[in-house]
């Protein structure tokens, strides 16, 4: 203790006290299962952005208005579909592969 600033011992300090159960997670490991809700609004927010991407796309390409609005329509059901397939065990079980890019511009 200088001046009498600071704790007297290191007993009761707290720095080495273990979490209660309820802190640290049901089982006590720290780590808690992902928030489904969560991981769906992520999910439904990188498709709405691949979408946003490929009607820039498609503008820059000079497809009317009517055009675009066709094809987004076609890749978000495209998209809800897969997602159905994701979640209901038909699909592989595994994540799909990143896209790259839009060399083909109908496509995502």
């Amino acid at each position: 203790m200088y001046n009498g600033i600071g704790l007297q011992t290191a007993r009761g300090s707290g720095t080495n006290e273990p979490l209660p159960p309820d802190a640290a997670g049901a089982d006590g490991g720290g780590m808690r299962k992902p928030n489904k809700e969560i991981l769906e609004h992520d999910r439904k927010r990188q498709v709405e952005l691949k979408l946003l991407v490929l009607r820039d796309a498609l503008e820059e390409h000079g497809y009317t208005e009517d055009e675009i609005e066709e094809r987004v329509a076609e890749a978000r059901k495209a998209a809800a579909v897969a997602a159905d397939e994701a979640g209901s065990g038909r699909g592989t079980g595994r994540p799909p592969l990143p896209v790259r890019g839009y060399g083909s511009v109908g496509v995502i």
